[in-house]
């Protein structure tokens, strides 16, 4: 089912919460909304759900204008953070419930929704639970449990809004994998809101990254990671450091120090320079490089985190180290960036981008009603 989200905005109470949002969601795509709190992912989710109106727009599921349809007349299934599970049924019952409340014309009959919950705890890997209740679950299951209820209706469209934020991070990697492998072999169309970057990396096609009720970008984890159109972008997705510098005659100048960057069709005048704190080269010093000195190092995992003071004190940047790099404090870097991306201070989004041959380039309770109801 294609999703089609038209200058959709939506205010509450007058605060504005959207913001001309357009979005085209392909048939049996994986969408991951990405942003920060506030950025208007989850208010995106419950009026493609249809738990909200948007102010103005429209969203179309196909060709049917769905904007003031209800969230049965939609058809989608939804997944909650915290499961949203009914404690006083059992597995099987909670998967079937969807398909026991429906209207008595098209209500399958109690073997038939039998034989879906089985096949169902089948797909999630929960086969022989089907007697247990949520409390005998551990946290991962009882999120399996959630999905299979909201799969059990057959939806056109199915929604996760943060489906592992209450889980721990061993947990939460496993059940990425498992989702994935689950969407390939049903193939819905599957949108899920996220804030954790690595998660809407690894699992989805594309990524839609927020931010103050605004798409910043969709593209997939390759676009969004090394072609990031905007400084919020760039400095969202990822590790990134920063630093403010002055573009003269083509070269980019930190305070009163070239530091050995050439750029093309760039006016003159102070600009941002971002770079991964993974992609620099570390240089003997003198000029044509950027210096600093070390003010903090610390262990992550293979490679070492140090933070470096720059221009005169007055910056700090992160760059990694090999891990057994013999730095010490107060010891002084220098480096050059082999990657990096030039955003002129005047707000423009186009950036001028280099690789290391320094070539330019272009649950309220009524929600757990509806998620058990659907």
């Amino acid at each position: 089912m294609d999703v089609s989200i038209r200058s959709v905005s939506k205010e509450f109470d007058g605060y504005p919460a959207l913001h001309d949002v357009s979005l085209d969601i392909r048939s049996g795509e994986l969408i991951a909304l990405l942003g920060p709190s506030g950025s208007g992912k989850t208010t995106l989710l419950r009026l493609i759900a249809g738990l909200e109106r948007p102010t103005a727009g429209a969203i179309f599921f196909g060709d049917e204008d769905a904007s003031h349809r209800t969230v049965q007349e939609r058809n989608v299934g939804f997944v909650f953070q915290h499961y949203a599970l009914f404690r006083h049924m059992t597995v099987a019952e909670n998967i079937g419930f969807g398909l026991k409340v429906r209207p008595a014309a098209n209500r399958p009959s109690k073997r038939e929704i039998r034989r879906r919950a089985s096949e169902l705890l089948d797909l999630v890997q929960l086969s022989g639970l089907e007697d247990r209740y949520p409390s005998q679950l551990s946290g991962g299951q009882r999120q399996r449990v959630a999905l299979a209820r909201a799969l059990a209706i057959e939806p056109r469209v199915l929604l996760l809004d943060e489906p592992f934020g209450a889980l721990d991070a061993q947990v939460r990697r496993e059940l990425r994998r498992w989702l994935r492998e689950i969407h390939d072999r049903t193939g819905h169309t599957t949108v899920f809101v996220t804030h954790d970057q690595e998660e809407a990396l690894e699992l989805a096609d594309r990524v839609v990254v927020m931010s103050r009720g605004r798409i910043e970008q969709v593209g997939s984890a390759d676009d969004v990671y090394d072609r990031p159109n905007s400084p919020f972008v760039f400095g969202f997705i990822g590790d990134s450091s920063v630093l403010p510098v002055r573009v003269e005659n083509g070269k980019l100048w930190l305070q009163d120090r070239f530091i050995g960057i050439e750029v093309r069709d760039v006016p003159d005048g102070p600009a941002s320079l971002y770079f991964r704190p993974h992609d620099v080269e570390l240089l003997d010093g003198g000029g044509g490089c950027i210096a600093g000195t070390v003010t903090a190092s610390r262990r992550v995992a293979g490679t070492r985190r140090v933070e470096l003071e720059v221009g005169g004190a007055r910056e700090r940047v992160e760059i990694e180290l090999p891990v057994d790099h013999p730095e010490a404090a107060n010891s002084r870097i220098s480096f050059r960036p082999r990657r990096w991306k030039l955003f002129p201070a005047s707000g423009g989004t186009a950036a001028l981008s280099a690789t290391d041959d320094g070539s330019a380039g272009k649950a309220d309770e009524a929600e757990l009603m509806l998620a058990a109801s659907l």
